[in-house]
């Protein structure tokens, strides 16, 4: 048995993370860390867990939670890894970091768009960036991993194959994504009361949210060079989802078969990454509850652009989810390994 830690256990992310490896066979949680909840049952703080989970809140003590995990899982706010972590405390354990800590590998970029110190860069070159889909056999042998955020996976898995196979200029990529509130995290927020999201939405960090550079990074990897796009978010009024409607001028004339046959080439073997059928748009209530990501895309012979569409639940691939999916590939256990999920409806 895989013994999971998780600190952050109560958090939106962290408690699909709880809900996720009750269902795996082969793991056990020994530890529900919570600041905010020390010593208060987990089941009193979500009651869908009642009979499930039996366990109370703890600390965040890495150190004592290293002795006791084969794997730890931090979802939990900027910063807070990178202060936690340290060389003691990785030989003996392996770390799936949910926040940004260890995601974008320059110290400046991060500390520029994050606005906060970084206190362990010395283990930025070495984490692994953990999507699943691209870097899986850097994952397998990785200490460290750093889970994308949700935004981001939508983001890059919608263009990366056409960014790898040079058929779109990456320099022209316009990212529109719409988020539920739940992406926001759990902590009280005037913006995230019903009143203030229901019957509206809005776009916010325009040309400044901290997900750009990470796109861009990643991207940029794939395209062989650094690149530059537009990045705008927008927050909607449902609990879970991620819609990203992403623009690019296109390199060279292509067919709607040749495209496909790029996304095929990349995604045709991946459990989780579904091409939809030709005009089919992807729609956040398909894949809600479930780790799959669904992409498409439509040609716009007019413009010489391309359209280029994914969805996903962001609590599940965009967080908790591919966290166990990376769990699952750094202990050589079954990929999909309680992630079976049939997607919610309705």
């Amino acid at each position: 048995m895989i013994k999971a830690g998780i600190i952050g256990s109560t958090g939106y992310a962290g408690e699909e993370l709880v809900r996720l490896l009750l269902g795996h066979k082969n793991t056990e949680i020994v530890w529900y860390g919570s600041r905010s909840y020390i010593d208060k049952k987990y089941a009193d703080v979500y009651q869908n867990m009642f009979e499930l989970v039996d366990a109370k809140c703890m600390d965040d003590n890495m150190q004592e939670l290293a002795e006791k995990a084969d794997v730890i899982f931090t979802a939990t706010p900027q910063g807070l890894c990178a202060s936690l972590v340290n060389e003691e405390i990785i030989s003996k354990t392996k770390i799936i970091d949910l926040s940004a800590d260890f995601r974008i590998k320059d110290v400046k970029t991060y500390e520029e768009w994050y606005k906060i110190e970084h206190k362990s860069p010395e283990f930025i070159q070495e984490a692994v960036y953990g999507l699943c889909e691209i870097n899986r056999e850097d994952i397998k042998k990785a200490r460290l991993v750093a889970n994308p955020g949700c935004y981001t996976t939508c983001s890059i898995l919608t263009c990366y194959p056409l960014v790898k196979e040079g058929l779109i200029n990456p320099d022209t990529i316009i990212v529109d994504a719409k988020s539920g509130t739940s992406g926001a995290g759990r902590g009280a927020k005037i913006d995230n009361l019903f009143c203030e999201v229901n019957e509206n939405i809005k776009a916010y960090g325009v040309a400044t949210h901290r997900h750009t550079p990470e796109i861009e990074e990643q991207l940029g990897y794939a395209a062989g060079r650094e690149i530059r796009i537009n990045f705008t978010p927008h927050l909607v009024p449902m609990n879970r989802g991620i819609l990203v409607t992403a623009y690019a001028s296109l390199a060279k004339d292509v067919s709607y078969e040749e495209v496909k046959a790029v996304y095929d080439a990349y995604y045709g073997k991946e459990k989780f990454i579904r091409v939809l059928e030709k005009d089919v748009c992807p729609q956040t209530k398909w894949v809600e509850g479930s780790n799959y990501v669904d992409v498409n895309f439509k040609i716009d012979p007019r413009t010489g652009r391309i359209i280029m569409m994914g969805a996903l639940d962001n609590l599940v691939k965009g967080a908790a989810g591919q966290a166990v999916q990376n769990m699952n590939l750094m202990f050589q256990e079954k990929e999909s390994e309680g992630l079976e999920l049939v997607p919610m409806f309705p």
